[in-house]
């Protein structure tokens, strides 16, 4: 192993040590009874087994076979989901197939962040993580399931189902992918056009009709943003079939593949004869593997937030340090926009998950000896699957990329250096990314121009305010104060103001998307403005300096002066109402800091 990794390895288990062990004992206990309905009253499980046809009521009844829930975030809206709306009927065949019964459980929300990104319902997104996590848990509360398929894919939603599945670590749980559209717009023309219509060279039709084109068809979007990331971390805890992340919905390919994840969770099984549950497959090991992950292929930084909620689900404690000292280690091993032009299937056919498994692998950045859904040790998930006369077969990853432009090697990476980057100063705590940022854009220094309010922006670079050197501060954005909200809206100002020449770097308490690329970004700052934070106290003018290679967030303002300084205030109620914004004052009030996970599940202060 890499002396880094195995040091940040061992540091998380000494310091999770108490924590992880009350929660294995825990579900330890939980997962003493099999199978989990034997524990249901006559009324308890006529009820359970109501609607089910004969065949499956006898089969519950025996009390010797396994019954898999469903948990599926499955609705029209996203383009990713919509392939789920028929994921149910090949699961429930496949669990006949071996003796068993597959019951839709529950479904979760599941809201999308490309069509909510500067509107009010964007306000929601951060949470419905947590709402997720709840809704896994009242799905899977009836205490009739022996092992749980998870459906989901974008955002928020990964996390919030492996944090509700997590508190039912006993079942083995398998997460299901549904894969990528195909390639559409290219990238760079998309970003193009973004940009022209951003300084009003292009119409609204123009840009509609480019979007359209990139985003066209079911399956997840082709940038590598937090969707995609989710499946790549996913794919690497060992959590999916070997190789499935990326393979396109409504294909032979596909289907046979959630027929195996249905096979698989039913082997793992207890009424089977397995004695190993989610619990044991999400450790510190396979966390640190995730983390890994994210860094060498440049992946969202959402996953600064929703990986430390993970990790606690799980009784493990993982901080910004951890990121950033692995960062420092490990290599940048792929291309894909928005930290190159190319997406996701062109990472997936240049080798995909399998070849940088094997590389990681091979060079000691990831751990080997885990627990998989398909067995004891990560070198099975080096393997990439394919149909051969209509069977499922894995064949080695290839020995060389099939695109090096998009991934390379890891003896031979594009840098060194994972690309995320921790932020102190007296200015806060956050969080950079750096992959796609050019070098001569690390370090920038500059007065502030100070927004409390995301829509502002636009009306300041219409009235060409914005046409120089500046920090932009986009403050109150912070969990507590509207819910975090992502802020890419910002994205195409700010790439024309830094292709005009200008030195140009955001700093904010709010959130970037998974898609934040070429413009230097600290994010996630706390102390959030609403709490205090000297965010509250920038004057425009001040100079701040955003040094992504000194790791530093400082405003050039004396200590004294800063601390003497009254804190902005600003009224927020406009944005505590309408679109249901108004249910989620208790958990903006609960919310623990970014580096907490920004959840409320365990911010015990509140």
């Amino acid at each position: 192993m890499h002396p880094i990794v195995e040091k940040v390895t061992q540091r998380i288990i000494d310091r999770s040590r108490a924590d992880r062990e009350d929660y294995l004992q825990r579900m330890a206990q939980l997962g003493e009874q099999s199978p989990q309905r034997g524990t249901l009253s006559c009324g308890n499980l006529a009820h359970g087994f109501a609607a089910c046809g004969k065949s499956d009521k006898n089969t519950l009844k025996f009390m010797n076979q396994a019954n898999v829930a469903i948990v599926s975030a499955y609705n029209d809206m996203l383009s990713a989901h919509q392939p789920y709306h028929r994921f149910p009927d090949v699961i429930r065949e496949a669990a006949h197939g071996m003796g068993s019964v597959a019951q839709f459980a529950g479904g979760t929300p599941a809201m999308c962040d490309g069509v909510t990104q500067g509107q009010p319902g964007m306000e929601l997104s951060l949470f419905s993580r947590d709402v997720i996590a709840m809704s896994t848990a009242v799905a899977l509360s009836h205490n009739m399931f022996d092992a749980t398929l998870l459906l989901g894919i974008c955002d928020k939603i990964v996390p919030g189902l492996l944090i509700g599945a997590l508190s039912y670590g006993y079942l083995p749980t398998v997460l299901v992918p549904a894969g990528p559209m195909p390639s559409g717009l290219p990238n760079k023309e998309k970003q193009r056009i973004r940009q022209l219509y951003a300084e009003g060279k292009v119409g609204k039709d123009e840009l509609l009709e480019a979007e359209s084109k990139s985003y066209h068809s079911p399956g997840t979007c082709t940038f590598y943003g937090t969707a995609n990331s989710n499946q790549l971390l996913v794919e690497v805890m060992g959590l999916h079939i070997p190789g499935s992340a990326f393979i396109h919905p409504n294909t032979d390919l596909r289907d046979t593949l959630t027929r195996e994840a249905t096979e698989q969770v039913i082997r793992l099984s207890r009424p089977n004869g397995g004695k190993l549950g989610l619990a044991d497959m999400v450790d510190e090991k396979s966390i640190v593997n995730a983390l890994v992950a994210l860094l060498v292929t440049g992946g969202s930084t959402n996953h600064t937030m929703h990986w430390i909620a993970i990790a606690k689900a799980a009784g493990i404690t993982i901080d910004w340090n951890d990121y950033s000292e692995l960062s420092s280690a490990v290599p940048s091993m792929t291309r894909i926009y928005p930290n190159g032009q190319e997406d996701v299937n062109a990472f997936h056919d240049a080798g995909g998950t399998p070849f940088l498994i094997r590389e990681l692998l091979e060079h000691g950045y990831l751990h080997e000896d885990v627990e998989t859904v398909v067995g004891r040790g990560l070198d099975r998930y080096t393997r990439m699957p394919s149909l051969e006369n209509e069977k499922l077969v894995w064949t080695p990853a290839a020995k060389e990329s099939g695109n090096p432009e998009v991934l390379s090697s890891a003896s031979d990476p594009f840098a060194q250096g994972g690309g995320l980057r921790v932020l102190d100063g007296n200015l806060g705590r956050g969080v950079i990314k750096v992959s796609a940022v050019k070098e001569d854009r690390h370090v920038i220094r500059a007065p502030a121009v100070i927004f409390d309010d995301q829509n502002d922006l636009a009306k300041a670079f219409d009235a060409g305010d914005l046409d120089k050197d500046c920090v932009v501060v986009v403050r109150f954005q912070g969990p507590k104060a509207n819910g975090m909200p992502e802020l890419h809206k910002l994205t195409p100002y700010l790439g024309v103001l830094q292709d005009r020449g200008f030195k140009v770097a955001l700093v904010t308490d709010g959130r970037m998307s998974g898609a934040s690329g070429k413009v230097p970004a600290a994010i996630h700052v706390y102390p959030e403005a609403l709490d205090g934070g000297p965010l509250s106290k920038v004057k425009a003018g001040d100079m701040i300096c955003v040094d992504a290679t000194r790791g530093r967030l400082d405003i050039e303002v004396p200590d004294n002066e800063l601390a003497s300084r009254e804190q902005a205030q600003v009224d927020l109620s406009r944005v505590h109402t309408g679109f249901g914004r108004e249910l989620f004052g208790w958990l903006r009030r609960s919310a623990g800091t970014p580096e907490e996970g920004a959840s409320f599940f365990w911010n015990h202060d509140a």
